[in-house]
């Protein structure tokens, strides 16, 4: 059970977690729009790209609908506070949608950066290998996440190892893009993406472990601000960044929409 069911919410305390899943799946929703208008002006060994960024903010937009609904069901106002009652709310949901996307995230950075034949095959085994483990080792732990106790921090232990190792791959697959970039800005952006990996993926334990830290409403509030936060950063944000790399690699391999696209932003842009 999450030990989001244990405590009675302040109208503004409900409000800001329920706004919270709300604008998270506005931006993804928005995201998907931007991803697939701007598929055209990205070269076909590219655009790939894009529309696994459509399946991502797909499958995450109804991950948030079903938290808001979840939120919305499992708690009702007594006239003071909003308390538990009927179904209880599950971040297990989050679990499940990270299943689908983060095989997906990890595809699109071995598209982007341009690792093809055995390479591609044998990173992207050791993406979905090592992903999928992180998250299922994880949502065992987040079972006893009330308690505490023995399985809360080593299925947490045996998540992080396989964390470990999926960022190893992703420095291996970003300093082998950026070796091969063909202009210096292009190699500026694998290393935002690479900064934006560190810090979107290493927040998620923090969500994991607040339980432990503050099992307070207060630390609920704060547990679900940084899985959206974490969400839209891994997701949505890393999506845009990797469509303009793609964007402008197509335009270096003088793919004409690109190019044409490019000149675009810069006359907008001054």
């Amino acid at each position: 059970m999450s030990f989001e069911n244990d405590f009675a919410y302040t109208a503004t305390q409900f409000e800001v977690v329920l706004g919270v899943f709300t604008l998270t799946a506005a931006v993804f929703a928005a995201v998907l729009v931007y991803s697939l208008a701007t598929a055209g002006s990205i070269a076909p060994r590219y655009r790939l790209t894009s529309y696994l960024t459509g399946v991502v903010m797909v499958s995450a937009f109804f991950e948030l609908g079903l938290l808001a609904l979840r939120w919305n069901n499992a708690f009702s106002w007594d006239g003071s506070l909003y308390v538990q009652v009927g179904d209880l709310f599950s971040n297990g949901f989050r679990y499940m949608n990270w299943s689908i996307d983060v095989p997906v995230l990890l595809t699109q950075l071995l598209i982007v950066a341009g690792i093809t034949g055995a390479a591609f095959r044998k990173r992207w085994a050791s993406f979905v290998v090592a992903g999928l483990a992180m998250i299922w080792t994880g949502y065992i732990g987040q079972f006893d996440e009330i308690q505490g106790g023995a399985s809360f921090w080593i299925w947490g232990a045996i998540s992080t190892v396989f964390y470990i190792w999926l960022l190893y791959v992703a420095w291996q697959t970003i300093r082998d893009a950026r070796a091969n970039a063909p202009t210096p800005t292009i190699e500026r952006l694998f290393s935002a993406v690479w900064i934006l990996f560190i810090v979107s993926w290493t927040i998620y334990p923090l969500a994991y472990l607040m339980p432990q830290i503050s099992a307070t409403v207060e630390g609920v509030v704060a547990r679900n601000l940084i899985y959206s936060f974490a969400d839209i950063a891994s997701k949505a944000v890393y999506g845009i960044l990797l469509a303009v790399i793609a964007q402008k690699l197509s335009a270096v391999r003088g793919y004409q929409p690109a190019i044409e696209a490019e000149e675009a932003f810069a006359e907008q842009t001054g």
